[in-house]
């Protein structure tokens, strides 16, 4: 587990686009930017489970209140296609084009696993969502019981129910937002491809070997530089995977080792002794914890897809240890990307980042606490985003920013460097952001594109 710097929020303020990508051939459907403030109300869509990339659809295309919703093969049919009507305050009814009824939570239940069907349109509380960003989807939290719409059971399988579930941020309640255009239906679906079966069962001692490599798409970002490179091959991970000397994988794509979301206390898929050097690895769907680093350590040109619960975490217990992050990037962090919870200098170089809440947090409430340093040099970050520095300046923490540059936030509102008062039990509070003698940065330290 790494101690969180303040309480992870269960709700994520939507504050900007989402981009949306259209996986398949389809010529019905164009890829579309949306979000709470923007989505067209007039539009139509289709929802694609993030899980299973099977839609959101009425069973058996019923126009009958009461009919309750799956996900299915997408053939873009009118059962497939909901609008998102407004009801003020950042809130939607999502109304099929077949029947012509809104999505509502069943007997407006609280309860997890409540069934989710279609219904006259009453604009009651619990037939409205908000739209959660998460990366390039999205989440829709059920106004009435704070709970989001999920594929049962986490199910690949046509046909599963759609429910309604206390918000994991896991990849089977998020949804990508595809606005329907003009053109011929498919006669077929897109097929997805599937994560090939894990040959052999890692241990906590050796690195297990990579399935053959799949045929794999770039999994470029928008705004970020240089591209997001195409996994070499992937590997299903059971057991954290311990890292001593230099280890390059070759760009395989490790995932697997969690269910997705982005709880507290899972465990990390890599932990690097004192000393070693991780190069040249994706980390995946159900990343955990990330990377444990309990010494000097280097991670050179790793990857994260979407951050599970933090990226990579600097523990040990030398001050004259360094954690240092060269090249790679990291997107789809609701909380922190880096945590750094024992002594010692973090260094983070040549990074990207995007959709992010922070880049880097010194522990605010370890029970053992330390003067830390952390260097931020030359790193490109887009938003959305909320501060790239979090440091305890009480404890005698120090930050130096040189080169940063930031995509897309042209209201400024991306904190570049935070001061808290760090304590060993209960909650940090802020104290101040900006220049100081702490935050160890100018104007001409970052650059606005």
């Amino acid at each position: 587990m790494s101690p969180s710097s303040t309480r992870r929020p269960w709700r994520v303020a939507v504050a900007a686009a989402l981009t949306v990508a259209v996986g398949g051939a389809l010529g019905l459907v164009t890829a579309v930017t949306a979000s709470a403030a923007t989505v067209d109300p007039s539009a139509w869509y289709v929802l694609v489970s993030r899980k299973s990339d099977k839609v959101l659809e009425v069973r058996d295309a019923s126009t009958a209140a009461g009919a309750v919703l799956q996900q299915g093969t997408r053939t873009e049919a009118t059962a497939q296609q909901f609008r998102f009507l407004a009801s003020g305050d950042g809130r939607y009814r999502l109304q099929n084009r077949q029947s012509g009824k809104v999505v509502e939570v069943a007997g407006a239940s609280t309860a997890d696993g409540a069934a989710v069907r279609q219904a006259t349109d009453t604009d009651a509380a619990h037939q409205q969502v908000r739209l959660l960003a998460q990366s390039a989807y999205v989440r829709l939290a059920v106004e009435h019981s704070d709970k989001v719409l999920q594929v049962a059971g986490a199910s690949k399988a046509a046909g599963a129910a759609i429910t309604q579930g206390t918000d994991a941020k896991s990849y089977h309640q998020q949804w990508r937002l595809v606005q329907v255009g003009t053109g011929t239906a498919p006669t077929t679906a897109p097929t997805a491809t599937p994560r090939p079966t894990a040959s052999a069962t890692p241990t906590a001692s050796a690195t297990p070997r990579p399935t053959t490599a799949p045929t794999s798409t770039p999994t470029a970002a928008p705004g970020t530089s240089p591209a997001w490179p195409s996994a070499t091959g992937q590997q299903k991970v059971s057991a954290t995977i311990t890292i001593s000397g230099t280890r390059d994988l070759g760009l395989v794509r490790h995932y697997g080792i969690s269910s997705g979301d982005q709880g507290e206390s899972q465990p990390p898929m890599f932990q690097l002794a004192d000393g070693a050097v991780l190069k040249n690895v994706i980390l995946g769907e159900g990343a955990g914890d990330g990377i444990h680093c309990l010494g000097t350590c280097t991670l050179e040109n790793v990857w994260w897809e979407d951050v599970g619960e933090d990226a990579a975490t600097f523990k040990g217990t030398s001050a004259s240890q360094t954690m240092t992050v060269v090249g790679g990037g990291a997107r789809g962090a609701s909380d922190k990307v880096f945590q750094h919870n024992g002594p010692g200098t973090f260094v983070i170089r040549n990074f990207q980042v995007s959709d992010f809440g922070k880049l880097y947090r010194s522990c605010g409430n370890c029970s053992k606490q330390y003067a830390r340093t952390v260097r931020v040099e030359d790193v490109r970050v887009t938003a959305p985003g909320k501060s790239l520095v979090g440091i305890n300046s009480n404890l005698g923490d120090r930050a130096t920013l040189t080169g940063v540059t930031i995509v897309g936030d042209a209201s400024r509102k991306i904190v570049i460097c935070e001061e808290y008062k760090g304590v060993t039990s209960g909650e940090p509070s802020k104290t101040g952001s900006g220049p100081s003698a702490a935050c160890g940065y100018s104007t001409a330290s970052v650059t606005y594109r």
